[in-house]
């Protein structure tokens, strides 16, 4: 008799366990019992109690259930916290309370179920340095450096960077060291995504140029644009504003001041498993006469050798119409160096 008791109860829990649980009916019919742990990006991670963890398609469902409530996110943004009752082919529903029906949905307006929260955003980058120094017939010092910082966070994106080069020679004639290159320059710009594309911006740049005559050039804008593309391995973004472009030259007293429009786009593409090419280009004509303008462009080669530690080759391009009196309209600089990135 005490045998039969034990043997009853465990086949009563065991039917408790099996009705008090989620289940999965798939297209083909085929039952799963067990728990949702949770749907992301068409995948759902289901709990059996048969045989453990699997991965289940979303295509390959026909309905579900749920024993308790549970998270579900729509793709209208909206979130339903309650039990979740099977339905008919490709829908489920919520379950209603004393004469209210239950209500269906389609199994294609799920966007997630319990999603993992998501990770902190945090600042990542890189810093690079070069070193270059010749003694012999030819006695020379050069050094530049870059720094890049970025933080992405589900509304907003704010970048910053920096990047500096001085190179001295002996000149052979007097003996002393005559600077051939000296230039910083800085930029920084924030992004609001108003939509998962559609944001605004404002950014600021500043540099000088010692060779060039030119003591600063500070330009403040702000506009609109589009991330076409934003994804691990590519990047494809493009804007246009207005801004405010000031200009200061050693050689001359005058000022130079102007507002001006701002187009310009930025992309970056994996070409293979630890190389990235990076490119920008910037355009500022003047609003009172186009063919005053200054374009600025950078491109990059980064090339990982570890997966911290890469070479860089970057070249930066810029066109002032009216540069400095004796300065040339472009100036092209070239930078080598060995990088660590976080």
């Amino acid at each position: 008799m005490c045998r039969q008791i034990l043997v009853l109860t465990f086949c009563l829990l065991f039917c408790v366990q099996s009705i008090h649980a989620d289940e999965i009916i798939f297209t083909n019919g085929d039952r799963l019992t067990g728990k949702i742990t949770h749907l992301v990006e068409g995948k759902m991670l289901f709990k059996s109690d048969a045989i453990g963890d699997v991965t289940i398609d979303v295509s390959k469902i026909q309905t579900f259930s749920t024993d308790d409530p549970i998270a579900v996110h729509l793709k209208d943004d909206n979130v339903l916290l309650q039990k979740i009752v099977s339905s008919e082919p490709g829908k489920f529903a919520i379950e209603g309370a004393g004469t209210i029906k239950a209500q269906d949905f389609e199994l294609a307006e799920i966007s997630s179920i319990n999603p993992p929260a998501k990770p902190v955003p945090k600042w990542t980058g890189n810093l690079s340095a070069g070193l270059t120094s010749t003694h012999g017939n030819t006695k020379n010092q050069s050094m530049s450096g870059s720094v890049n910082l970025n933080k992405r966070t589900e509304n907003d994106r704010t970048q910053i960077s920096a990047d500096y080069a001085k190179t001295k020679q002996e000149n052979k004639t007097t003996g002393k060291e005559d600077t051939t290159e000296d230039w910083w320059r800085s930029k920084a710009k924030y992004d609001y995504f108003f939509s998962k594309k559609f944001f605004g911006y404002v950014d600021g740049r500043y540099e000088k140029d010692a060779i060039s005559e030119l003591d600063r050039r500070m330009i403040v804008g702000g506009g609109a644009g589009y991330q076409w593309v934003e994804t691990e391995d590519l990047n494809f973004s493009t804007e246009f504003g207005l801004a405010s472009l000031y200009e200061k030259f050693d050689n001359q007293t005058d000022s130079n001041s102007e507002v001006s429009f701002q187009a310009g786009y930025n992309f970056d593409k994996t070409l293979m498993k630890n190389v990235k090419f990076i490119h920008d280009l910037t355009y500022y004509p003047s609003t009172d006469k186009v063919s005053d303008y200054f374009l600025t462009s950078t491109a990059e080669i980064r090339a990982h050798f570890t997966s911290t530690m890469f070479t860089t080759f970057k070249v930066i391009f810029d066109y002032d119409a009216t540069p400095a009196i004796g300065s040339h309209k472009t100036d092209t600089k070239y930078l080598f160096g060995v990088g660590y990135s976080f």
